[in-house]
């Protein structure tokens, strides 16, 4: 049976027959959707502010989807 580590606690844990899997146990399962439920996981993002010229274009698109 293959063996992983838990990505919570680092602990082995066979994945084959693992309720839990990929992790070792309901408490670590819980643990990491806590985390994501609390933003904590994040993609790294650059943020751009859109420019005048942007904003017209999306006006421009919308206004003729509504044509449409």
């Amino acid at each position: 049976m293959p063996i992983v580590k838990c990505p919570t606690c680092g602990r082995e844990a066979e994945y084959n027959d693992n309720e839990y899997r990929p992790f070792c146990s309901e408490r670590c399962k819980l643990l990491d959707f806590g985390a994501w439920a609390d933003e904590q996981f994040a993609v790294p993002t650059e943020d751009a502010a859109l420019s005048e010229e942007d904003l017209d274009q999306i006006e421009k698109a919308l206004q003729e989807k509504e044509k449409l």
